[in-house]
């Protein structure tokens, strides 16, 4: 079936299509807010600039729309019979991006969220959500435990380079 738009109405209407604050990712952040989660919208600074980032959870949460990340076996995401060619090849580009951006995450030592629209339906959102928290939980205490075995290398560390001439480690020189 051809389109019904005029090529100047298309492109409108794809132009109004936003990356940035679209209503799923609102519902997250409110649900986030409402049960005492602070985050940080779109930092830059972390790799694949996560739609929302929880530095101390050091937590990166990725809100994904079916259709453009291709969510498999989704009833949202089906492709246009229309110019298949391209669409696929847009849509494959999105997932290896995505995989890349995780990968850049995790081996930076970040956990990586990612909620897809079609679980923040109004039956899902609450489980959805919960899932999350739980996630986030245990995200807070494996680091919480990582940095009391650290503080304990750090401590003892310290004491033996340190407590015979109680120098600062910055201006110990090497014996030579």
């Amino acid at each position: 079936m051809p389109d019904v738009l005029t090529p100047a109405q298309r492109h409108r209407c794809m132009s109004h299509i936003r990356s940035k604050a679209t209503k799923p990712e609102i519902l997250v952040r409110k649900w986030l807010w409402a049960h005492g989660y602070r985050y940080r919208l779109n930092v830059k600074s972390v790799p694949g600039k996560p739609d929302i980032v929880m530095r101390r959870y050091r937590t990166a949460i990725f809100v994904n729309g079916c259709f453009w990340h291709g969510h498999e076996g989704c009833r949202q995401f089906v492709l246009p019979k229309t110019n298949t060619a391209f669409w696929q090849a847009k849509i494959d580009r999105n997932r290896e991006r995505d995989r890349q951006n995780y990968q850049l995450l995790l081996d930076a030592g970040w956990q990586v969220i990612v909620i897809w629209a079609c679980n923040l339906t109004k039956d899902k959102t609450e489980p959805t959500m919960q899932q999350v928290a739980v996630t986030l939980n245990r995200n807070l205490l494996a680091l919480a435990q990582k940095m009391k075995n650290m503080e304990g290398v750090y401590k003892h560390y310290i004491s033996l380079n340190n407590t015979e001439y109680n120098i600062p480690k910055q201006l110990q020189y090497p014996i030579q």
